[in-house]
């Protein structure tokens, strides 16, 4: 009697290989250009910042010659590299809560561990803390222990709430008064540098015309198909104006290379491009809220495009600049203009503007829903969460979806979870269409 072979498994498939647009090389070579100028700071002579993406005040530190680094990019770029959940252990280790926000977890793990950047050198130590508060209170309390482990200089600049859903002229002369009393003496004693306001207009005629382009590369998401994807995609857009780069040349050519980009795949009827591949069919278009899952963010993205659903608009993009809504950087107004900047941030409106935007987004984008992703340590964005999604669902009559994950902690990404809500949510909007439909043949 013969043996029976045993049958061959399939090979293993290959993964798709990721499209690099012009505009995804030049930012991964500015990212890797800032965690250079890092590595460096030192040998080179130059002063190091520490600051946060909402309020980023990145065209005054470039004033001073200040080389920013931003720890919460730092916590994303170690959970988009699988490293930051052992930062997290390591800062439980050493007694922080597990309902403490994660990105500060990883970046205080990180320092316990040496400090080691995600570039895989050592990140020097700041030589001021810039704190622009726009709502997040956890970042009061995550400066607070960084001035203890470093004994550095501390700027804070208090950026009224908009408690009222408005910016009144009291609320931007009050940030003004902070940043030529406060702030910027403090950055002059820091760096040796004397501020140069014709220095900063410069750097603000950058940024109003990076600001131009992405906003027309968000809006462009009312085209059908969406050109682009506002959640996942979107994330990358925001990059180099969210954090060390706003006011750059660098920037604002970022910016016309990625328009250009998609003013091609609009007028070629393309979808957005992602891990995968080209999105080639747009069955859903999302509104999403709540910022993404770093540490699984591929196999989150995947479970969207399988589906064919389309972010069309985010409120995450939002966070660090709401200039969708008007707001530019203003040359000839260049201090009034960072106060009303600060000001605006989605995370310093209070919860009935955030709505009123929300719905802004699911009416003019023609979404078919809203969907949430709630984060669990981020109480800036998750408070008030359920109240959101049932008013868009009643301003709007269309559906809407709730998940949970976290920021770069992986314990917090249940695959199985996420996907049978998003299953049953996508379910959920074509029993809505076949109601719609049966309406309209009636």
């Amino acid at each position: 009697m013969s043996a029976t072979l045993p049958p061959k498994k399939p090979a293993p498939k290959a993964p798709v290989e990721v499209v690099k647009e012009l505009s995804m090389v030049k930012q991964k070579e500015m990212i890797a250009g800032n965690y250079e100028k890092l590595a460096t700071a030192r040998e080179q002579g130059r002063k190091v910042a520490s600051t946060f993406v909402p309020g980023n005040l990145n065209e005054l530190l470039m004033c001073f010659d200040l080389v920013n680094n931003l720890p919460e990019i730092n916590a994303i770029q170690n959970g988009m590299r699988k490293k930051s959940g052992q930062y997290i252990m390591e800062a439980e280790k050493r007694g922080h809560s597990e309902d403490v926000c994660t990105y500060v977890k990883a970046d205080l793990g990180m320092m316990a561990k040496g400090n080691v950047g995600p570039d895989g050198r050592p990140i020097p130590d700041p030589d001021i803390l810039l704190l622009s508060y726009t709502g997040c209170f956890t970042f009061m309390k995550w400066f607070e222990l960084l001035r203890e482990q470093y004994g550095c200089e501390t700027a804070m600049l208090h950026v009224p709430y908009q408690g009222d859903g408005r910016i009144d002229a009291n609320m931007r002369d009050y940030v003004v008064k902070q940043l030529k009393e406060e702030v910027i003496p403090k950055l002059e004693r820091v760096s040796g540098v004397k501020f140069d306001i014709d220095r900063l207009r410069e750097y603000l005629r950058e940024s109003a015309k990076a600001e131009d382009d992405l906003v027309w590369v968000l809006e462009s998401a009312k085209h059908k198909p969406s050109p682009i994807d506002a959640y996942f995609g979107g994330c990358y857009y925001i990059g180099p104006i969210f954090t060390a780069f706003r006011g750059t040349p660098d920037a604002t050519e970022y910016y016309r290379l990625l328009r250009g980009e998609i003013e091609e795949r609009i007028r070629l009827g393309q979808g957005p491009v992602t891990p995968e591949g080209e999105m080639k069919t747009e069955k859903y278009r999302l509104v999403v809220e709540g910022p993404p899952n770093w540490t699984s963010f591929r196999d989150f993205w995947k479970m969207f495009y399988d589906e064919g659903a389309v972010v069309v608009a985010s409120t995450y993009t939002k966070v660090g600049g709401t200039y969708d809504l008007g707001f530019r950087h203003d040359p000839d107004r260049p201090l009034e203009s960072l106060a009303e900047y600060c000001l605006g941030c989605y995370t310093n409106r209070n919860l009935p503007s955030r709505i009123d935007m929300i719905e802004k987004y699911v009416n003019e984008y023609e979404a078919d829903g809203l969907l949430i992703n709630s984060i669990k340590s981020c109480n800036s964005f998750s408070a008030g969460q359920l109240l959101v999604l049932r008013e868009i669902e009643k301003r709007t009559g269309r559906p809407g979806a709730f998940i949970e994950t976290d920021l770069v902690d992986p314990r917090y990404f249940s695959p199985a979870n996420v996907k049978n809500r998003m299953e049953s949510y996508f379910q959920m909007i074509e029993q809505k269409r076949q109601g719609a439909r049966s309406a309209a043949a009636a």
